[in-house]
């Protein structure tokens, strides 16, 4: 499989699992702190990608994104 493919399959995994949090989201307090961990996870897959891609200002994005859903993360389990 070639670098094109394995990033595209990063981006679309990221796509996925971005879309399930807006899911999740919408669906209400049910699902907290889950659509945390699903945006956490989408936002792994899109610095991935970024990174891979050398998408600077994609990677400041999801570096800033990954500490926004850390902080929610340590709120929702302390």
């Amino acid at each position: 499989m070639t670098k094109e493919k394995y990033n595209e399959i990063i981006q679309w995994g990221g796509a996925i699992f971005i879309i399930l949090g807006h899911v999740f989201n919408a669906m209400g307090g049910a699902l907290y702190p889950w659509n945390i961990v699903v945006f956490t996870i989408g936002t792994l897959f899109f610095l991935l990608w970024a990174y891979r891609t050398q998408n600077a200002a994609q990677s400041v994005v999801n570096v800033v994104s990954i500490v926004i859903c850390i902080v929610g993360l340590i709120k929702a389990f302390n």
